[in-house]
Formats: C-alpha cells, structure tokens, sequence
C-alpha cells in the first residue's frame, strides 16, 4: 500500500510528465477509448541519437488489463 506522501510524489510525477509529454497521455485515452483487450499487441521502439533502434512488444494478458485498470484508478485515469 502506497502512503500518503508516495501518492503526492506519484501525481506530481504524473503532472510533470503530462506536461513534458501532452501528446503521450491523449494517444492512450485514445487507444484506451477504443477497448484494450486480451491479445492486443503493444509495441515500443526506442530511437537514441546515434545508436541502433531497438524494440519490443507484448501481448496483453488479463492480468494486464487488471494492472491497466488499477494503475489509471491510482494516477486518477
């Protein structure tokens, strides 16, 4: 269980990251608004100057809907 403080810290992290990042959280409430469900594919690319791109992805689970759905409880959605 998170304390009081951690959950400050936490939404004043969220805060900052929204506004370095405007355009991040609306992508997700847009793909959030389409339905996630079991079996959709998330992938992630990660681009450095200079460097060789990697990337991965993942299959959603029904446990990651769960995680999903608590952590967008916890940061307010």
């Amino acid at each position: 269980m998170l304390n009081p403080a951690s959950l400050i810290k936490l939404a004043e992290a969220k805060k900052r990251f929204v506004q370095n990042h405007p355009k991040f959280p609306a992508f997700c409430k847009a793909v959030y608004a389409r339905g996630m469900e079991e079996g959709t594919i998330i992938e992630i690319t990660v681009k450095k100057p200079g460097d060789k791109d990697m990337a991965a992805n993942f299959k959603i689970q029904e446990t990651d809907l769960e995680l999903i759905g608590e952590l967008r409880e916890l940061l307010g959605k």
